[in-house]
């Protein structure tokens, strides 16, 4: 989180402008994001525990040529090679904050273990690097969680002074449209039953 997401553009991996309706049940479950700052290295944690089949949280994660249909701030997400586990996803967007709007794009080498985990890296675009990994784990509990770890130096200057509060929010809107799309499908896929 996949993946949105700088969603997944961190995945773009990973990727809201805010909880849709149907993610308002994925708001009681916990959702925890941290981004750091250091010079031109930005780093991103986001981790939720949802009430879902782990099989859904793998179909969204993995669904690349939809992700531009909820996660914000991407416009295009398209799978452009794939080779078993290996695929080469591009990805555009604009992310936007107060003052600040920045085109980002980015091709990305990505590695998929289903149905636990996807590793991407970018290589090429307007992201000097990028690393992301998406992992899918069952709890004890019942409960599923979703973790997102990620790594990245844009080409582009990202405003000191708020640099980690502007990813942040970037990350949180991302991961929580994820999370909430998961949920949706869940849901979705429980009344069909």
């Amino acid at each position: 989180m996949a993946g949105r997401t700088f969603a997944t553009l961190v995945a773009m991996a990973l990727l809201l402008a805010g909880w849709p309706g149907a993610g308002r049940e994925a708001m009681a479950q916990q959702v925890d994001i941290t981004a750091a700052h250091r010079g031109e290295l930005i780093t991103v944690t986001a981790s939720a525990e949802l009430q879902v089949d782990s099989h859904t949280v793998w179909d969204v994660i993995s669904d690349y040529d939809h992700l531009a249909e909820f996660i914000p701030f991407m416009s295009r997400s398209k799978v452009v090679k794939r080779e078993g586990d290996r695929l080469q996803v591009d990805m555009a967007g604009e992310v936007v904050f107060l003052i600040f709007r920045q085109p980002v794009d980015a091709r990305l080498e990505v590695v998929e273990t289903p149905p636990r985990r996807i590793v991407a890296r970018a290589v090429s675009g307007n992201l000097r690097s990028m690393e992301g990994r998406y992992a899918v784990e069952p709890l004890p509990s019942g409960l599923v969680r979703l973790s997102y770890t990620g790594s990245l130096t844009p080409e582009f200057p990202v405003p000191p002074v708020l640099g980690a509060v502007f990813v942040r929010m970037v990350i949180t809107r991302q991961f929580s449209a994820m999370v909430a799309e998961i949920v949706r499908r869940d849901a979705a896929a429980r009344g069909a039953r």
